[in-house]
């Protein structure tokens, strides 16, 4: 099956408005991280939200968010549009890869976003536990993307154990709640993706940002599941490395029902963003 080509009004009309948009609150957000106002966490919410308007994404949400502060989203990654599926739902921050800080334009904006920059080294691993366990002790909710990189939406890499050893950390005296998050790309324009197509929204291995922004932003209308899972502690299991592998059964069986087109047990929630 051919790829869906994708319309170049469409993408310039919706990068168009993107870009204009996020310089339009860029100054706004800088005052309120400054300032520890409490918009600098309600405003990429709303922010995120807006994207997804307007890069034609629709989010279906199923389980319920953890609701305590904080807590330690642990998802897959596939795409850049992670950031702003899961940033339309949660109030949080992110950690990812030293090297994002320094990206033109999405640097400035994961800064923003106050994301924990961490380097992903085994000789680091000290430092990178202390960096995330210093945010959850302020209260603030992470996400993290245990597969160190990203996957081609189809299938879920195995998770790396050494970044969870912040589920370790106690917050008033409790360990640090952890909820397991499935994120899939499975419809566009209502028709399901089929493997071969998935890659048109998930970026991995050595893909080029731009020309796949722009092809991305020229289809028609993406379909995101995303599916919050029990959460757990680390006090319900041997290990971390036990943790690790539940979360990433986890989030692996929620990706392939929602790939599959089948519902989870119990009641779908969903949220159009």
């Amino acid at each position: 099956m051919a790829a869906p080509l994708g319309s170049p009004f469409r993408a310039f009309f919706r990068l168009s408005a993107y870009v204009g948009f996020t310089f339009a609150l860029m100054p706004l957000q800088a005052v309120a991280v400054a300032l520890r106002l409490q918009l600098r966490e309600t405003l990429p919410l709303w922010y995120h939200g807006r994207c997804c308007r307007i890069l034609g994404i629709k989010v279906e949400r199923r389980g319920r968010r953890s609701a305590v502060r904080p807590t330690l989203f642990v998802s897959n990654h596939s795409s850049y549009l992670d950031i702003s599926v899961l940033g339309s739902l949660l109030r949080t921050s992110f950690v990812a890869k030293a090297e994002v800080s320094r990206w033109p334009f999405f640097g400035w904006l994961a800064k923003l976003q106050r994301t924990v920059f961490i380097e992903r080294r085994a000789r680091r691993t000290a430092d990178q536990r202390n960096q995330i366990v210093a945010r959850l002790e302020q209260g603030d909710s992470l996400v993290l993307f245990p597969e160190g990189t990203s996957d081609d939406g189809n299938r879920v890499l195995p998770f790396k154990s050494g970044l969870l050893a912040a589920a370790a950390c106690e917050v008033d005296g409790e360990l640090v709640t952890v909820q397991p998050v499935s994120i899939s790309y499975t419809r566009l324009d209502g028709l399901p993706l089929g493997r071969h197509l998935r890659p048109l929204f998930a970026w991995y291995g050595d893909m080029e940002m731009v020309p796949h922004l722009w092809q991305l932003a020229g289809l028609g209308r993406l379909t995101v599941v995303v599916h919050f899972h029990r959460p757990v502690r680390l006090r319900d299991f041997a290990s971390r490395k036990a943790l690790s592998d539940h979360c990433h059964a986890e989030v692996s069986r929620g990706v392939a029902r929602a790939l599959a087109g089948r519902l989870p047990t119990g009641r779908q929630q969903k949220m159009a963003a």
